[in-house]
């Protein structure tokens, strides 16, 4: 071996060294170190979307089982979560005030199409991850213009083409009357719904819109009766759901009734608006319904309710948020497991735009989170379910309802 060769050995086992030595350095933003990752959330604990704080209440469950099981990767998850009460203006000073004061590594599932897009250009500007967000609003999914955020359930628009192709294929000739929320989301909705239906979109024959602190909704339901519709789409938060659902039993107008997935809670929506009255009601579903018969003895509701039981005993095991909470909270913490010791907030998001045929024990079988640097859409599969007075039942296949990246 010549001098030249010798020394080349030696610097190439050198530089192969230092790379192992590199490699091995652990990397951390605000927000992460040795022993913690700092987890900042916004929930609507109180105001008119109150029914949803739950959400958090599970969130926080979970990481406390995380953290009693040793935590990830050797560190305790610390879940900060404050309320915004479903207020953009609040929301922003929530956010500020996660970033700046308590210096999180990442803000997760923060809740709501207005709070989100209230600190959506903040987050950004901040280059702070705004993770996995709770709303299936489309512009939340924008790795291009916004590559801080990403969303987590499937998009309210192909929700709306997962209905659209159900009424055409077994009402072809229904007459569509639709209420929806004044906002994002209900604009996205009704959007996926008018797209779905592509050239029979004139099915639709009335639409209302209403807004989320509406005392009530009285008045659009008896408008879209009045139109003649035969089929009745509801775009609406758990209050505005329940309202509408006892009205047209009121009214005694029986529509094919289909239901936005936000608001299938058995407990925070069909129960207030009467068991009976939400009999025939068709929704979508891409989590396991723990008052569904079917997942009596499936083996991750059991481990869900083993959980409720022991972390979140206040918990009401009927309501579906409760499931949803958990199930976001196990991507998170997957993510954070494939950070490892880089804990960096580019690395969270790499992270998040890399889960490859991930699924949680509570999502229905079939359904799996894809991310990609192209793709922030997780999830983008349901299947249809029809309320039959006690529980939600599956029906049919999973559908994929994809809108165009």
């Amino acid at each position: 071996m010549t001098a030249r060769i010798r020394t080349l050995v030696a610097m190439t086992a050198i530089a192969a060294m230092t790379a192992t030595a590199a490699h091995a350095q652990k990397k951390y933003d605000p927000g992460a170190s040795d022993t913690e990752i700092k987890i900042g959330n916004i929930m609507p604990y109180s105001g008119p979307a109150s029914a949803y704080g739950t959400i958090g209440k599970a969130q926080a469950a979970y990481f406390n089982k995380i953290n009693a099981e040793g935590g990830i990767n050797g560190r305790k998850v610390s879940f900060i979560s404050y309320d915004d009460a479903y207020s953009p203006p609040k929301a922003v000073e929530q956010a500020r005030k996660l970033v700046e004061s308590d210096e999180v590594l990442l803000v997760f599932q923060p809740l709501g199409t207005p709070s989100n897009s209230a600190i959506q250009k903040y987050m950004n500007a901040k280059k702070v991850p705004q993770l996995f967000v709770a709303t299936g609003a489309t512009k939340f999914g924008d790795p291009q213009n916004f590559p801080w955020t990403m969303g987590w359930q499937p998009n309210y628009q192909s929700e709306g083409r997962i209905y659209a192709a159900y009424i055409l294929k077994n009402y072809p000739n229904g007459k569509i009357a639709a209420i929806w929320q004044n906002d994002d989301a209900g604009r996205d909705q009704m959007k996926g719904l008018r797209d779905g239906l592509g050239a029979k979109a004139n099915m639709i024959i009335a639409d209302k819109s209403y807004e989320v602190a509406d005392p009530t909704i009285d008045s659009q339901i008896v408008a879209l009766k009045d139109s003649g519709a035969d089929i009745f789409m509801t775009w609406a938060a758990p209050k505005g759901a329940a309202q509408a659902i006892r009205k047209v039993a009121e009214l005694g107008w029986k529509p094919v009734y289909l239901l936005g997935n936000v608001s299938t809670s058995v407990a925070t929506v069909l129960k207030p608006a009467g068991l009976d009255n939400a009999k025939g009601i068709i929704s979508t579903a891409y989590i396991k319904d723990p008052t569904d018969p079917v997942w009596k003895d499936d083996p991750g509701i059991k481990a869900w309710a083993a959980f409720m039981d022991k972390y979140f005993p206040d918990g009401d095991k009927t309501n579906n948020n409760n499931v949803y909470g958990y199930a976001t909270a196990q991507t998170m913490v997957q993510v954070l497991k494939q950070c490892g010791d880089n804990l960096t907030r580019e690395n969270v998001m790499k992270q998040a735009a890399s889960l490859k045929g991930f699924t949680s024990d509570v999502l229905l079988p079939g359904i799996q989170i894809n991310t990609g640097p192209n793709d922030f859409f997780p999830i983008e599969q349901m299947q249809l379910m029809k309320f039959n007075g006690v529980s939600w039942e599956l029906f049919g296949d999973i559908i994929a309802g994809e809108v165009g990246h």
